[in-house]
């Protein structure tokens, strides 16, 4: 198992947020996305919020690769869909890399 934690920001308007938040209830979310973080080999998933900053935490099998679920994801409709309704909400955090959304971020401490 390998754990990564990602950073990405919400456009800062209350009900942009909210609405993003909607979106990501467990009875709103879409199968075929939530079929396609599966089978990509992650097993955990969490998203929390703060002001419009937002960080995941995944939990992944051995046998995830990033690009292979880029890619997988980028041949998808239904996630490109997806993809496109969360632009709406999200904004790129200031040192993202072009098209980059979310961004891997650094582990500095470990208890």
């Amino acid at each position: 198992m390998k754990r990564y934690c990602l950073a990405l920001d919400l456009k800062d308007d209350p009900q942009l947020i909210a609405e993003y938040e909607y979106w990501h209830k467990a009875e709103n979310g879409w199968p075929e996305v939530r079929k396609s973080i599966l089978d990509a080999g992650i097993v955990e998933m969490d998203i929390y919020r703060t002001g419009n900053r937002l960080m995941m935490i995944m939990e992944t099998t051995d046998l995830y690769d990033a690009e292979k679920k880029n890619a997988s994801d980028a041949a998808n409709p239904k996630v490109q869909e997806w993809e496109q309704l969360m632009w709406k909400f999200q904004q790129p955090l200031p040192w993202a890399k072009e098209g980059e959304k979310w961004v891997i971020m650094e582990q500095i401490f470990q208890l």
